[in-house]
């Protein structure tokens, strides 16, 4: 199964959330090759003043990625955002994805993310502005609502739809809510009944339970996986599987989880160089190891250790000293 944007199909429903400081190319390419049918890159300012910044390059860099190359371009001045997204076109970009869903302190007060969901006018100046600059599928990233009191996500998206917008991905929170509660999908399925491009289901999407529940309920096009990834990035796999068959399938094995490990931090090294890999490594060992009791005898190394060597090494030792099946869960 599978379903399409522009001239672009995807293998599956399956979407990894784009999300800044954990999306970098490694990521993607990890969750690619464990099922995620379409990523996108983290966000990207449409400030033109930080296109050469190392940040702003490493999140622009694609190669080896399968495509469709998605770029998320976030800002609040239309010809900004076109001229952005012109820019990230030229560097290669297939797809442009715009942020009106981020609800950061740092990105709302400049007028950014969800902060735009409450003037619909400027949301319809960005929009159709982008759209009228770029050859490629423009897509939109949108929250339900500003506040509890003002969800206005279906006034958005016919907006979205009369832009040329071609497709929706709605996170079923409002900017005041965060991440905080729980994400709420009555909206997004009005949202799919109103609207003919595809729709993309997101929030607390977290098991292959929960991910056929919400795209039976919403009836969207697919669903977009964010937080849980990062603990489990093998989740695709699970919900595709599940997806096909209505059976779960087994938990990948520990040597498994080892093997992707390693090589991810392997990836990071790589792209980063040692200094900073290893940094950013320490993160990604953390949510995946983070809640096993015994993950506490070794973190206090894991995290002082400065090379890449040294890393492996206690990553290794660490997955060789327990059996198969023998993480307890941290109380």
């Amino acid at each position: 199964m599978s379903f399409s944007i522009g001239p672009y199909t995807f293998q599956n429903h399956l979407v990894l959330a784009p999300m800044t400081g954990v999306t970098d190319r490694p990521f993607r390419q990890l969750c690619r090759s464990l099922g995620a049918g379409m990523t996108v890159s983290e966000m990207i300012s449409s400030r033109p003043d930080l296109r050469q910044s190392r940040k702003t390059r490493l999140r622009m860099d694609h190669e080896g990625e399968p495509g469709p190359i998605i770029v998320q371009i976030a800002g609040g001045i239309p010809e900004l955002m076109a001229d952005a997204a012109r820019y990230n076109v030229d560097q290669g970009a297939q797809i442009i994805d715009i942020n009106m869903g981020c609800p950061a302190k740092k990105v709302c007060k400049v007028d950014a993310g969800s902060a735009l969901l409450k003037d619909t006018a400027l949301v319809s100046s960005i929009l159709e502005t982008v759209v009228k600059s770029v050859s490629v599928p423009v897509t939109l990233k949108i929250r339900t609502g500003w506040s509890r009191e003002n969800r206005n996500a279906l006034e958005v998206a016919a907006i979205a739809e009369d832009c040329g917008i071609q497709a929706l991905t709605v996170h079923g929170r409002t900017r005041e809510d965060k991440y905080l509660g729980v994400a709420e999908y009555e909206t997004i399925r009005q949202v799919k009944q109103a609207v003919q491009i595809p729709v993309i289901a997101n929030g607390d999407i977290e098991s292959e339970e929960k991910a056929k529940m919400v795209m039976d309920f919403t009836a969207t096009d697919a669903i977009m996986i964010g937080r849980v990834a990062q603990r489990r990035p093998w989740i695709f796999q699970r919900i595709e599987h599940y997806l096909a068959t209505g059976k779960t399938s087994k938990e990948p094995t520990d040597q498994q989880k080892q093997i992707w490990l390693v090589n991810h931090l392997k990836n990071l090294y790589e792209f980063y160089g040692e200094f900073q890999g290893v940094r950013i490594a320490r993160k990604h060992i953390n949510w995946q190891l983070g809640e096993f009791s015994t993950y506490r005898q070794v973190r206090p190394a894991l995290m002082q250790a400065t090379g890449a060597e040294a890393q492996l090494n206690i990553i290794n030792r660490y997955f060789e000293q327990w059996l198969p099946g023998r993480f307890a869960k941290a109380s």
